[in-house]
């Protein structure tokens, strides 16, 4: 019998999930507070970082509210 802590592999981490690049390309001075929100939750801090997401319906809608301030490129790096 298998110690309870022992780590199996998960079905999720075995499958490479699809990863997206959003860049962060125009400032969002002068936009509502969601979108600034919405910005730092796609884990954006400066104008011009590029951050690597997993492909997921919920990562779509984020981009998608905030696609006149971001630039997207399928498959990552």
């Amino acid at each position: 019998m298998a110690p309870a802590n022992a780590a199996s592999p998960s079905p999720v981490e075995n499958s490479e999930m699809p990863r997206l690049t959003v860049t962060w390309r125009k400032s969002a001075i002068g936009y509502n507070k969601e979108q600034k929100d919405t910005i730092r939750k796609l884990g954006l801090r400066r104008l011009q970082q590029s951050v690597e997401v997993e492909d997921t319906p919920a990562i779509r809608g984020m981009i998608a509210k905030v696609s006149h301030l971001v630039d997207v490129k399928e498959g990552g790096a």
